[in-house]
Parts: C-alpha cells; structure tokens; sequence
C-alpha cells in the first residue's frame, strides 16, 4: 500500500496537541484520525490500512499504558508511539519493554517523531503482509489429505523418499506421488520453500 493510504490515529485528550501532530503528519501526506481518549478511539471504525498509534500516557479514563496492555487482547495490533509531558525513565522502560516503539516526550521533537511514525507504520506493513502470507499458506494446507500432511512433516525434517517410504508403509513411487502433490497444492517451488511455509505455518518437524 502506499504511503498516503496508510493512517495515523491520535489519542491525546489535549486539543492543542492533536492538532499540532495532525497538521504536522498532514504536511507529510499522511491520513490522520485523532481522538481524545480511548474509548472514542475504540468507538470509531478502522478502515482496513496500514496504521499506527500516537498514544498519550496520561488520558481520561482508560491510560494510555494501560491500554497499551489490552491491545491485544482487543485483537487491534497497531504499532504503538508514546508521547508524554510527565514520562520518566522508568515509566518509558515499561513502555518500551511492552512493545512500544519509542516514547517520547513534550514538546515533540518534530524529526525524532517523525522517524518514530515511519518507523510504525513500516513495521505494519510487514505485520499485515506476514498475516495476509500466512493465511494464504493455511488454506493451501487445508487442500492437502491427511496423508499429504504426514508426508509434508517428513519432508520438511529432511528424510529422503525411501526413508518416509519404510517409516509410513508405502512404496517409494507412492511417497513420490504424495510428494509432488504436497508441492503442487502448497505451491512451493522448491524444498526451501516448502521449508519456509511450514516454519510460518508452526507445523512440527518430526525429527528423521
């Protein structure tokens, strides 16, 4: 996607900033949505973009630290930037320890949160190619028969044709059938990439 389809959403329950930090993002090209607490954030729709979070420590209601921990939990994975007028050390050692890009503190440095934006949205980006990746491999493996599945793990740990031909009861030709098709269904062009898929997928190698 390109950079100008992605968004930035703001929850900051003092107007000055918010307008001060969507003006500047706006300047660069980017989408904004602002809030002024948590729970106005979490009322409002998400288009299906890019994004990440400018959060402020301190907000009405819900704070911004915790709901950085209930992130998850509301199946909402946006990359987190904290901006704070009262942050200390330890206060932004939790917050980065928690998967927080950067905390940063008031006023802003325009070029470190400018970095700190890129930073989030590039990271997802990548999480949302990762997850769109993943789920195509999962209905591939859905085409495979139980049999292709057993096949795939022993592949995948390195035994040879003859070897899952003696462990599984069948003929080596057979082995070589199944093993054709496993690549054909998974769409793998080759051994690594089968490999690759599997280790996304979390699928066991036995061991050979």
């Amino acid at each position: 996607m390109s950079e100008q389809q992605s968004i930035v959403y703001v929850i900051d329950d003092d107007e000055a900033v918010r307008e001060s930090v969507t003006d500047l993002l706006c300047s660069l090209g980017h989408d904004v949505q602002s809030f002024r607490s948590v729970q106005e954030f979490l009322d409002s729709p998400r288009p299906d973009a890019p994004g990440c979070l400018v959060l402020d420590v301190r907000l009405p209601g819900q704070s911004g630290m915790d709901f950085q921990r209930k992130l998850a939990k509301s199946d909402i994975h946006l990359p987190v930037i904290f901006i704070s007028g009262h942050g200390d050390i330890p206060m932004s050692v939790r917050a980065i320890k928690s998967g927080a890009i950067e905390f940063l503190t008031k006023p802003l440095n325009e070029q470190e949160f400018i970095d700190a934006v890129q930073t989030g949205l590039a990271r997802d980006r990548i999480q949302r190619e990762e997850a769109k990746l993943a789920a195509e491999f999962h209905e591939r493996l859905e085409q495979l028969t139980p049999r292709e599945r057993e096949i795939l793990k022993l592949v995948v740990a390195g035994c040879p044709n003859k070897q899952i031909a003696a462990e599984i009861g069948l003929s080596e030709m057979t082995v070589k059938v199944h093993r054709s098709h496993v690549m054909q269904k998974m769409r793998a062009r080759s051994l690594v990439d089968l490999v690759r898929m599997a280790d996304k997928l979390g699928i066991t190698k036995v061991t050979p």
